[in-house]
């Protein structure tokens, strides 16, 4: 019978390519030594003022924003559901569910800070 491979070459076990566990390589993690590492302290964080909102606006005028927005993000959900199927819209009308009940929530408190 013919073997189609040829057999591996004779190696001796000092000429290996396996590499020497005791002598580092690019390959090898870097380990936490505590002596080596720098000390890390924490920076105060300061708050971003890139989007901030006025501190003298009116809760019920925040309220009113807060209402159009989640009906507004509703709508745009709305939108989105009627072009996919499956799981991908299933999980959108969960999305608008929730969207829903915070708006109705947002109401409920616009309704509390200025009664119809």
């Amino acid at each position: 019978m013919f073997k189609v491979t040829p057999n591996p070459p004779d190696t001796d076990a000092a000429s290996s390519n396996q590499p020497d566990p005791t002598t580092p390589n690019d390959n090898t993690e870097p380990t936490l030594d505590p002596h080596t590492t720098a000390t890390i302290k924490s920076t105060p964080r300061t708050p971003s003022t890139l989007f901030t909102v006025n501190p003298d606006v009116s809760t019920e005028d925040l309220m009113v924003y807060l209402v159009e927005t989640l009906a507004s993000v509703d709508v745009m959900v709305h939108h989105l559901v009627d072009l996919l199927e499956g799981g991908a819209r299933n999980a959108l009308l969960g999305i608008s569910n929730s969207v829903m009940l915070a708006e109705i929530t947002a109401n409920r408190v616009l309704d509390q800070i200025d009664p119809p």
